[in-house]
């Protein structure tokens, strides 16, 4: 859903028999704009019929971090403790609003429940994510905590070379947070977590909303131990290599290593692993079925939303049926597709996009 059609929904919630001509005038459009809209919000299903009759909306709920990215891209080979010549750049971030935002570019509806401070990150991040289509009616605003910022100074390949989070205001994603919003977790399609939350409030999530599908993403291996004991609550995870050992305590070196340590998550109640390798490609399976894909080599414009990139694509694609090997394949390429632009979230990214780069790579 685009976000003039999330503005055309929300004034149809207010008024259910608000004419075309008056949609136009409130937002500013012509009435044929307006027309448009409608039919194609009918073709999606949120419309069904005269009169603006609403289907309920299925969504996904991402509770996680949310940051403003400043990245800096040296122009030639990064030397350490030493001023670089290069570009910066600004952009909103975090692991949980990425996902997001790369969902709502799939065509998910999306809430995304995070902290942000009332500054003028926290306005900014506000603006791009209503803009970018996402939910954001039930984030937590703290007076005086800043908004997290994350600094990441990349080599000349476009990988992390160090980084600094400050990110001490997602600590407000307490527990009493989480039961003031039980009602959007409880109607979610499905629930995203990332590991920036505080760990009782990661505990309270998992045992309190049994019937709930709960996807991970690990962010660190520092972070992933929060959730350690805990592995075999969520539906799907996808790991790393270090992330996988550290969630499963065994050391990976092989495939037959990696085969070990997804039968451990199996065993503890996970339905589907997707360990991601880098360029080596993403080890993958569930209690039936398990394989290696093999991924071609690309050139990186900036790494640090490829994973995100795969989080979301995996939670699209569980949200449509997919096959555990089509769900490899196009999460994959929606990681190629990240990489392949310096912004951390690519402008283009979209269901026709990662098809083009499937049919494009072969994958």
């Amino acid at each position: 859903m685009t976000a003039r059609e999330k503005e055309i929904l929300d004034l149809i919630k207010q008024n259910p028999q608000i004419s075309q001509q008056e949609l136009a005038e409130r937002l500013g459009i012509t009435r044929s704009s307006a027309a448009v809209h409608i039919t194609n919000l009918m073709k999606k299903g949120y419309i069904l019929g005269k009169g603006y009759l609403l289907k309920a909306q299925d969504y996904a709920a991402v509770i996680g971090g949310a940051n403003m990215d400043i990245h800096g891209f040296p122009k030639d080979v990064l030397l350490p403790k030493d001023s670089n010549p290069g570009n910066i750049k600004t952009s909103p971030g975090g692991v949980g609003r990425n996902i997001a935002e790369n969902l709502s570019k799939l065509g998910v509806a999306v809430k995304l429940l995070t902290a942000l401070g009332e500054d003028i990150h926290g306005k900014q991040l506000l603006e791009e994510c209503i803009h970018s289509g996402i939910d954001m009616d039930h984030c937590y605003f703290s007076k005086d905590l800043p908004t997290s910022t994350y600094l990441c100074i990349l080599d000349h390949k476009g990988d992390m070379s160090a980084a600094i989070a400050d990110m001490e205001i997602q600590e407000r994603i307490s527990i009493e947070y989480i039961r003031e919003k039980a009602h959007i977790i409880d109607h979610a399609s499905l629930i995203i977590l990332d590991t920036n939350l505080p760990e009782d409030t990661l505990t309270y999530l998992l045992q309190h909303f049994q019937n709930s599908t709960f996807f991970l993403d690990p962010v660190s291996t520092a972070k992933a131990e929060k959730v350690r004991d805990r592995i075999g609550l969520f539906h799907t995870i996808k790991p790393n290599r270090l992330e996988a050992e550290v969630l499963s305590g065994i050391s990976i070196h092989s495939e037959a290593d990696l085969k070990t340590a997804a039968n451990y998550f199996f065993s503890q109640g996970v339905k589907r692993v997707f360990i991601t390798l880098g360029e080596e490609g993403v080890y993958y399976g569930d209690s039936s079925k398990q394989d290696f894909l093999r991924c071609p080599k690309v050139s990186s414009a900036n790494a640090t939303g490829a994973g995100d990139a795969f989080a979301a694509a995996l939670a699209y694609c569980h949200l449509q049926q997919m096959s555990l090997e089509d769900t490899a394949r196009f999460a994959a390429a929606a990681a190629l597709v990240a990489l392949s632009h310096k912004n951390t979230i690519h402008p283009l990214m979209s269901i026709d996009t990662i098809q083009n780069k499937q049919r494009e790579l072969n994958l």
